[in-house]
């Protein structure tokens, strides 16, 4: 291509980016509006519910027109643009399980934006604790992984708290082998998780490396910090903890399972509207008498709720269980069971469905 065609494409890109910060900004004037109505009427800016309906509909449009964006890209730019949106009505304070860089950090930022402000809270109990006394407004905690199972801390805290769940976030888990090394047989210990380690023990076997020492710490990006400042060392550690401590990645993708997922869940102080794809989370403690879970679960069946997740659990001595199902809280059929157990059913929350399990 000539220097001529290639410097009026250039002038056509600069034209189009000129126009979408154009419009980006009436968009934002627009969101000023709404914003001041909704102060007014003590309405949240934080809807979950509508974000997911304006993306639905924006892939939809993709999609007729045959455009090159996937509904992945269009996420990518319309969350960011719809977080920097509620940054300019109120800044936003979000406490996550630290440290940075962590997981949970990643999945806070995917939701959040990079316009937010966010605080690294060292336990589960810490971010509840962060939301419940309203320093931060939104608080974001791990609930299960794919391989380890439901976090028992965030059960017992939302046993706990009266915060909500207004949305949840599922995570793709890779894992990386970074190191200074440049060979392998060079590395003489591997920091990480106790977790993660348990995720990567193929890799490890594969490779030669379950007889080298495994220091466990309590983070991957603890891993990542004491690999890059120590020779002969190496970390497993998420893509991101590397690049945040300037070490070098020897193997990508090193997890055992290639569907490693983690979901996470946002609390708040808020309900959610319903959205028309929702799921909601419930704890139940029933009567202990005869028959009462298999009642419980018919009435649900009869009543044409899709339960996605029953697991028992022990909270101060009390068995408990965690259900995810289809619906929303103020649907028709859900309200009828959610007020024939009232006393033994405590609501989570009602939020948009992102996955159906992990």
């Amino acid at each position: 291509m000539s220097e001529e065609g290639l410097l009026e494409l250039r002038n056509k890109l600069d034209n189009i980016d000129n126009t979408l910060l154009d419009l980006i900004n009436e968009r934002m004037h627009i969101v000023h509006q709404v914003g001041a109505l909704k102060a007014k009427s003590g309405g949240a800016i934080y809807r979950p519910e509508r974000e997911k309906a304006i993306i639905d509909r924006l892939e939809e449009m993709n999609n007729q027109k045959n455009g090159l964006l996937n509904r992945s890209a269009i996420e990518a730019l319309f969350l960011e643009i719809f977080a920097i949106s509620r940054n300019i009505e109120l800044p936003e304070n979000i406490a996550y399980l630290g440290p940075e860089g962590s997981f949970t950090h990643q999945a806070a930022e995917g939701r959040f934006g990079a316009m937010s402000s966010y605080i690294s809270v060292s336990s589960i109990k810490g971010v509840f604790r962060e939301v419940n006394t309203k320093k931060v407004k939104f608080g974001v905690i791990p609930i299960e992984n794919s391989s380890n199972g439901i976090v028992t801390d965030t059960i017992t805290c939302l046993s706990e708290y009266n915060l909500k769940i207004i949305a949840e976030v599922v995570l793709d888990i890779h894992h990386t082998l970074a190191t200074t090394c440049d060979k392998i047989k060079d590395i003489k210990r591997i920091y990480s998780k106790d977790i993660a380690f348990d995720q990567c023990r193929k890799f490890l076997t594969n490779m030669g490396l379950d007889e080298v020492e495994q220091i466990p710490v309590e983070s991957t990006t603890k891993a990542a910090k004491l690999a890059a400042r120590e020779p002969g060392t190496a970390a497993i550690c998420p893509h991101v903890g590397a690049k945040l401590h300037n070490i070098p990645i020897l193997f990508e993708n090193i997890e055992d399972k290639d569907n490693n997922k983690t979901r996470f869940f946002i609390i708040s102080d808020f309900e959610n509207a319903q959205s028309g794809n929702d799921k909601t989370s419930i704890l139940v403690k029933l009567p202990d008498r005869q028959g009462v879970l298999v009642e419980f679960l018919t009435d649900f069946n009869n009543a044409g709720i899709n339960l996605t997740k029953i697991k028992s659990h022990i909270v101060e001595g009390n068995s408990i269980f965690f259900i995810d199902f289809d619906g929303h809280k103020d649907d028709e059929n859900v309200k009828n069971i959610l007020q024939k157990y009232i006393n033994s059913v405590k609501v989570l929350g009602s939020y948009v469905k992102e996955i159906n399990d992990i």
